[in-house]
Order: C-alpha cells, then structure tokens, then sequence
C-alpha cells in the first residue's frame, strides 16, 4: 500500500499553502487525468533561452499564456526575463496582481475601458504594462485611456511578417502611417515594432523554420530602417516564437525576444525540429480504464487533452498525443509509443494493434499542444528533482471575461 503524505498546494511555501494528503509513494499512486510539470526540465528550459537571448544580446519576455502560472513566470524573471507577454487584458491582470514587473499585453485591444482597469491595476501594483496597436482604433483606445489617468504608456505597432493574423503590413502606407499616429500621441511612448512569426507552426522541417525566421528578421530590420528614414525613432524589434527563437537564425537586428512554448515544450516543437524528447516538461499521466478487442479507454479525453493537432490550426501531427507505460522512458526509445488516435470528451481511444495494455495500468502522454492543456488544468502536479511534488495552481486558467467595471 503506498503511504500518504503530504503535498502542499500554493505558489510560495508558508501560510498560503493548503496542505493536501494523497498517495504519493510514486506517480503511479497518483489519481489520474494529472497534468506533470518536470521541474528540472522546465528550469533546463528557461535557461537555455536565457543563455541563448545572453549569447544573441537580446532581452527575454516570454510568452506566459503556455503555463499560465505566477510561479513559473516568477523562475523566468529570476532567470533573467526583462518581463513577460500576456495574450488578453484578464490574462494580463493576473499577473499584475502578483506584482510580475513589466508586462507586454500583445493583444490589439479595441475598448478603452479595457485598458483603463489595466493601467489603473498596473498602477496600484508598481507593474510597466506595454500595449500594443496595428490599427487607428487600436491607438485611439489606447490613446483615451491614457489621457483619461493623465499617464503615459509605452505602445508597440504589431507588424504581420506572413501569419495574417494581426499586423500592419509592413510594406504598405499603414505601417509609417500607424507608427507616426503614436510617436506624435501625447499621451503614447512609442516603444518599437513587435512580430510573431505563427506560420512557422506549419513547416516542414527545422530548417524551414530557419528560413521563415531569417525572413522574419529581415522584415523587421527594413521596417525599423524605413521609420527610422521618416524620422521616427524605433527603439524596440521584438520578435517571438518558440520555434523561429530555439532554431533562429541570428539575431542582428532584434533588441527582444517573446518565446511561449519553450518551458515545456509538446509533440509540436519535436516534429518541428526545435526540442528533444528530453527536454519536454509537460505530460499528462492517465489510466487504462477500458479496453476492447479494437482500443483502450484511457480517462484522458478532449478536455484534458484538447483537439488541437498543433498551434495556428496546424495539422500534421498523427492522432492527438503519443504515450508510453509509465514504466518505460517517455523518450519512445525502449517501444514505439501508443497514438492516442480520437477523443470523446472525457475519453481518449488508443488503437491496440496487436499490442496490449491492461486496465488499470497508468500511461505517461506527451501532449501535441501543452499551452491548451495547461489552460483547460485548475492545477498541476510540479514534480521536483528531491521526488517532492507540490500542486501548483494555474493561475490565469480560463480568464477571458474582459477587466472592466459594469458598475
């Protein structure tokens, strides 16, 4: 029988933690669908792009909404992170609250009131918050905001380097256009061009990752050169993906970088080229819990694991995860891994093949997409080197309804 101890749930040790007891003798004691963070590969992580952003002489402001955790935002900034990316406003203001010290929200955000409960949070807790903005009603919001707190916030123009998402087009009249509207903004600091390279999530191979990297840079360097011939200062080139950051081509040119992904890293990043299996700090472990002549049942289903078949729609990862025993190394080097072929929402199907695995048995999964995984967890199991293992809230699960006041 395994014994029971202790696992304390909260981000610092002390009186916030709320001391829970379960099995623990082994992950296999675990109760299952569990999300595992591997600490010591997901510290390994930050520090090789802290040690690449040091060797290339630019600064890190990762990309939180992969973990969405203060505690591992507060690893990067203690590794060297200038600060960190949020996706949206709610995002964005929960890790003002934990005081994280500056802030880029790259999202274009459309309502002012948005923006005024960001800056007047950002205000009581001390935090830099840095906006960005692609069109005029991106700037004028931003614009109102600031002039309604009398204060005056650092914007970036997001500029599209091929993911059509978002963006000026950095070869048409809007980009000098937009750039020009906030340089002369009273109430705007214009802090820079900023970029994500997304279709990188569709190559082939690492080097077509290099080449949309390269082209990436190259936009961004003869766009700062075409504001800078117009007379406006640009003092930041931000680019950021984990895939263009961990296979870059050099980073001449560029002052920052804004990888998400790369503290834990998924199936995607493997067969992009840009992570080994070893370096992979995110699995969810789940249990056999039927098996039929066709499949076994596993209690890990679309809500754990999410549809996603990779970042930006990219599909070209087979089924929806791969698995291995616990037992066995999760590196897939002792036996090819099990696909996890479909999933119904509380239930994953992993086709047997002539294989067999016994109900009951515990599975180790790799992810194709660790950030909506991590996003659909309340927690996660932080498994320490010493064997410790501490229940870690996601922090900013789920924050989507926008920081305004209805009253």
């Amino acid at each position: 029988m395994p014994s029971i101890a202790a696992i304390r749930v909260g981000s610092n040790a002390g009186k916030d933690q709320i001391v829970i007891p379960i099995d623990c003798d082994s992950l296999i004691d675990l109760p299952t669908p569990c999300v595992c963070v591997d600490e010591t590969r997901l510290i390994r992580n930050i520090e090789t792009v802290a040690a690449l952003a040091g060797h290339g002489g630019v600064a890190v402001r990762p990309h939180v909404k992969t973990h969405k955790s203060i505690r591992i935002a507060r690893e990067q900034v203690a590794r060297g992170a200038s600060g960190i990316t949020a996706s949206k406003p709610a995002e964005a203001m929960v890790f003002i609250r934990a005081g994280i010290p500056a802030i880029t929200v790259a999202y274009p955000i459309v309502d002012p009131r948005q923006i005024l409960a960001l800056l007047a949070a950002a205000s009581e807790h001390g935090v830099a918050v840095r906006l960005i903005a692609d069109s005029a009603e991106t700037v004028h919001a931003a614009a109102a905001a600031n002039r309604s707190l009398g204060v005056r916030t650092e914007l970036q123009l997001k500029v599209d380097v091929g993911l059509h998402r978002c963006g000026v087009d950095p070869l048409g009249p809007g980009a000098v256009e937009i750039a020009r509207m906030i340089a002369d903004a009273p109430h705007l600091a214009f802090a820079g061009i900023l970029s994500h390279a997304g279709q990188a999530y569709a190559a082939v191979s690492a080097d077509a990752v290099r080449r949309i990297a390269r082209q990436e840079r190259m936009i961004m360097v003869e766009l700062k050169a075409r504001l800078e011939q117009v007379g406006i200062a640009v003092p930041g080139v931000s680019v950021g993906s984990t895939p263009t950051v961990l296979l870059n081509d050099g980073f001449e040119g560029i002052t920052e970088i804004r990888p998400g992904n790369y503290v834990l890293l998924d199936r995607t990043q493997s067969a992009l080229g840009a992570a080994r299996p070893e370096d992979i700090a995110m699995t969810v472990l789940t249990t056999v819990i039927a098996s039929n002549r066709h499949n076994a049942i596993i209690d890990a289903g679309s809500k754990v694991l999410s549809s996603d078949r990779g970042a930006h729609g990219a599909d070209r990862i087979q089924g929806f995860g791969s698995a291995t025993r616990l037992s066995e190394p999760s590196d897939g080097l002792s036996d090819p891994p099990f696909i996890i072929s479909h999933l119904s929402e509380e239930h994953g199907f992993i086709p047997l093949a002539g294989r067999s695995l016994a109900i009951g048995e515990t599975l180790r999964i790799v992810p194709n997409h660790a950030c909506p995984v991590m996003n659909l967890a309340d927690r996660f199991l932080l498994v320490q080197a010493s064997g410790r293992r501490l229940i870690e809230p996601v922090d900013a699960r789920g924050v989507s309804f926008a920081p305004i006041s209805l009253g």
